[in-house]
């Protein structure tokens, strides 16, 4: 049975009431607006059905997880990400989720993992990555933070992207989900920057318009075009995901230079 935190301090907004819809063999979570908060492939409850979804996992281009890993999911959403991890990784993972009803209704139609290897603790992500149990902990951290009006992350300040760093493991990579083309992007950036010391790399926007950024912790990374193809390759075949693409991404935006340094 996967745990859960004994000490509910979360204070979810009022109107971040959780509601489903389907359509075509996909199931849609929602905070009562019509905005998308995440999805689920009832045949296939594995797979990341939302594009943005897979690019939070481009981390894997640079890790490669251990039984003896953790990783950390900010926001719950409809379990994607947890399940995928849980399935498709030997790591261990904690999910920090400020909604006990998005739990509840993951439970009953998300089909959320019943293991050990999974945590979720009911809390703020702001209070979550200050606990001292969390510093230094984690390999991957995966943030997707958003409330009803999807307006841009909840928890967005400096203090609160340091506080990641510090839950990070001397070597770790977080992932952000953000919106590109909106005004809560440059903030963000610009607080990421400052925690991870100018570490960070981002995938182009796609069309639902979020952008995910990834920030380094640890040892500076020097990968040659090649070593990084060869890895995105790797991560093609094992974990089913588009590596060759972000691969390709991410060294055009290296410009004359032959390899990513970060």
């Amino acid at each position: 049975m996967p745990r859960y935190s004994s000490v509910l301090d979360a204070q979810p907004w009022q109107d971040d009431e959780p509601t489903l819809s389907e359509l075509g063999g996909v199931r849609y979570l929602h905070f009562g607006t019509e905005w998308v908060q995440g999805a689920m492939r009832v045949g296939k409850p594995n797979e990341l059905v939302l594009a943005y979804t897979q690019q939070m996992m481009a981390w894997l281009l640079f890790l490669e997880p251990s039984k003896q890993d953790e990783i950390g999911i900010m926001g719950l959403g409809a379990g994607s990400l947890l399940r995928y991890t849980l399935k498709n990784t030997p790591a261990s993972v904690e999910t920090v989720e400020w909604n006990p009803q998005v739990t509840a209704i993951c439970r009953a139609y998300f089909r959320l993992p019943e293991t050990q290897r999974s945590a979720i603790d009911h809390c703020d992500a702001a209070i979550w990555v200050k606990k001292r149990r969390n510093i230094g902990r984690f390999m991957s951290l995966m943030v997707d933070l958003y409330d009803a009006q999807a307006q841009g992350p909840v928890r967005d300040s400096l203090e609160f992207y340091q506080g990641c760093y510090a839950a990070l493991a001397d070597v770790g990579i977080m992932t952000v989900n953000l919106f590109g083309d909106h005004a809560s992007f440059p903030p963000n950036i610009e607080n990421i920057r400052k925690a991870f010391a100018g570490r960070v790399l981002e995938l182009p926007e796609i069309d639902a318009g979020n952008r995910i950024v990834l920030a380094f912790k640890g040892p500076l990374l020097d990968i040659s075009t090649q070593q990084l193809l060869d890895r995105a390759a790797a991560v093609e075949s094992r974990y089913g995901l588009p590596g060759s693409r972000w691969a390709r991404e991410l060294l055009a935006q290296q410009g004359a230079a032959s390899k990513v340094a970060v």
